[in-house]
């Protein structure tokens, strides 16, 4: 797409190194969002914030217009681990659950979360303009359809559940709405539609 419109790239490596750019702008947006306007106590190195889960496994959905972020997301199979001595990282939620995540609370779910090829986890959802973040999750839907994935998790504050909602998805929450000094949040499911 072209002029102002927002187009969303699914970005893997190593097959799209050659936009990776996309991605560290997404973690100069990252930075912008949630270390220097809501000042959340993340790892960050010069203009951009990035984890131990920001690794080569990830899949980065981008809402940009030309070269400019404007949003997105990161996707992580809850199969994969990655890591190794002591701490061996799985995905976000389920390392939370097991109390891995120093400052994220073990009560983020009631069971055990899922370990499947066929989910996978959204975090880091992010979008400087109205609209963009419905798009992020609309092309989030079609890509995990296309990979025969059935279901999403999604760690975010609980308006992350109404907006799911309000696109027509039935999200499941995984647990109570918990939260720390940077805020409320909850874990849910959608299944693929």
């Amino acid at each position: 797409m072209v002029g102002h419109q927002v187009e969303i790239s699914i970005l893997q490596f190593p097959q799209d190194c050659g936009r990776w750019n996309l991605v560290t702008r997404f973690f100069e947006l990252r930075k912008a969002v949630f270390v220097d306007r809501m000042n959340w106590d993340l790892y960050h190195r010069s203009d951009m914030e990035f984890e131990q889960y920001d690794y080569f496994g990830a899949v980065y959905v981008i809402a940009h217009r030309d070269d400019e972020v404007v949003g997105g997301a990161r996707l992580i199979r809850t199969d994969w681990a990655f890591g190794s001595g002591k701490m061996v990282y799985s995905y976000m939620i389920r390392d939370a659950f097991f109390e891995h995540l120093p400052g994220l609370p073990s009560d983020i779910c009631t069971d055990e979360p899922p370990v499947d090829p066929r989910v996978w986890e959204l975090t880091r959802l992010t979008a400087t303009q109205p609209g963009v973040a419905e798009l992020v999750l609309s092309a989030v839907n079609v890509w995990l359809r296309q990979i025969e994935a059935t279901c999403c998790l999604f760690l975010g504050p609980p308006a992350f559940l109404r907006m799911a909602q309000r696109m027509g998805f039935e999200p499941k929450p995984m647990g109570s709405i918990t939260g720390n000094r940077d805020g409320r949040f909850l874990a849910f499911s959608c299944a693929v539609v």
